[in-house]
């Protein structure tokens, strides 16, 4: 069996550089080669992270095992079938692709080629996920916000695909039941696409799930909030808390009928780091991935059905004379 993954990175910008680095850390990871067009920005990453820089993507392809798709959102399809095709397993960001028919497409081809396609929703790979899943089987209501101040990175998508995605993921994962409604609205405020949006998706199962994600907040907040039979949970993914209020687990509060409280912290959970060890058994060991193009593909399809209900929901209002056609 061979011992060690080598991984090649394509793309230099913010999370391209956070992967280069962290694969130094990875014990059965090798980082052989990074490819990005903007050379100075190449050079730059690949000097902090102590590897090569290739000239193309078919130079980095020819020396790796695997690699990272870590470029504009644009580029994730034809970079990740491009690997694929070359035999090259992939950890590709979020989204997966640009439309469903991409998507489809990369599910078929990591099926045919044996290949591992993994998907970067990172929120999958934390403590606090486990943790939730953990104590929350039969959620009926879910309230996640993902906001933070404006900055031009990742500005290429909307906040949909840029922010709430993750949190879209995560409550898929959480809820086993298909999608049956998602009413929607949103803004374009600092930048050509939506910065600011809500979703109130409804699954067939009855469970109802909003979602707030902005990037044109004055602060930086990470939360979901779950309730159901079992209990209320609380989840702070910035300060890396939780706390649940049940009848299982936790220290007695008096005077509430036998209510619990527990509360956990980590300050040690690395998600990046146990994303790649998971990257690393599934082209190894032949591990189940645990975000696979099919997951990738199920959240992009959500984040496209919040898309169209902003649409909607613009035309509405333009109807109704609450804002001004564009």
């Amino acid at each position: 069996m061979q011992n060690s993954l080598r991984v090649g990175v394509i793309g230099a910008g913010h999370f391209g550089r956070y992967h280069a680095l962290k694969i130094r850390d990875v014990a059965r990871e090798t980082l052989v080669g990074l490819f990005d067009p903007d050379s100075k920005r190449a050079a730059e990453v690949a000097q902090e992270a102590g590897c090569p820089v290739m000239t193309s993507v078919d130079d980095l392809l020819a020396v790796c095992d695997a690699v990272v798709v870590a470029a504009p959102a644009e580029f994730h399809f034809e970079l990740a079938v491009q690997a694929l095709r070359a035999g090259r397993h992939v950890l590709v960001e979020k989204p997966v692709a640009a439309t469903l028919e991409q998507a489809d497409f990369l599910v078929t081809l990591a099926q045919e080629t044996g290949l591992v396609c993994q998907v970067g929703h990172l929120l999958r790979y934390s403590a606090e996920h486990k943790a939730i899943t953990q104590r929350i089987s039969r959620p009926l209501y879910i309230e996640a916000t993902r906001i933070a101040p404006f900055k031009p990175r990742g500005t290429d998508v909307s906040v949909i695909l840029d922010l709430m995605i993750h949190d879209l993921d995560l409550v898929l994962a959480i809820v086993e039941s298909p999608i049956a409604q998602v009413d929607a609205l949103g803004a374009a405020v600092s930048s050509a696409h939506e910065d600011i949006a809500n979703a109130r998706v409804r699954f067939e199962n009855g469970c109802v799930a909003t979602i707030t994600a902005s990037r044109i907040s004055l602060k930086t907040e990470r939360r979901m909030r779950l309730f159901s039979e079992e209990g209320y949970l609380s989840a702070d993914f910035g300060k890396r808390e939780l706390t649940m209020i049940g009848r299982e687990r936790g220290m007695p509060l008096p005077g509430t009928g036998g209510f619990r409280r527990e509360s956990i912290s980590w300050k040690d959970s690395d998600s990046l780091y146990a994303e790649h060890e998971a990257f690393v058994a599934a082209c190894l060991e032949g591990a189940p991935v645990v975000v696979d193009a099919r997951a990738g593909r199920r959240a992009l399809e959500a984040a496209l059905a919040v898309a169209d209900g902003i649409k909607t929901t613009r035309r509405r209002m333009e109807l109704s004379g609450l804002i001004e056609a564009r």
